[in-house]
């Protein structure tokens, strides 16, 4: 819970959700070099990181560097495509997953989390943008 409690998407959570998103979360530590996602895969889980950073690369080429609080995969959660990017660890990390069938429980079950989610979409759609017309 208190993993939890320090990430922003959750950080504003019920203790009752907060329960309801540790019941539905598995805890994971990843190694440095150890791929999260691999472009063009398909995604059956997600990533919300806790500890640690990971390079985020597309057409392998680094475009992103993430970190605690950050989380991954999540579109592929959502519409069922391939996963968009590769996302590697650069250090130990600590990770939070949720498989796909859970991940559709709390986005329905937990008040506010779909909003979070898509500010969090759309502010990475326009740091998108800004880098390919910048």
């Amino acid at each position: 819970m208190e993993l939890l409690r320090n990430v922003p998407l959750f950080r504003s959570l019920s203790q009752r959700h907060l329960g309801a998103v540790a019941k539905y979360t598995d805890s994971h530590r990843a190694r440095p070099g150890a791929i999260l996602t691999k472009r063009g895969q398909h995604g059956l889980e997600a990533f919300v990181i806790v500890e640690g950073k990971a390079r985020v690369e597309s057409g392998g080429k680094a475009i992103a560097q993430l970190g605690a609080g950050d989380f991954v995969g999540e579109l592929s959660l959502i519409d069922g495509g391939p996963r968009s990017a590769t996302v590697i660890a650069e250090t130990p990390m600590t990770l939070l997953v949720i498989r796909r069938r859970d991940f559709r429980l709390l986005r329905d079950s937990v008040p506010g989390l779909q909003e979070k989610l898509l500010v969090t979409l759309c502010e990475r759609l326009r740091q998108a943008d800004k880098a390919l017309t910048h």
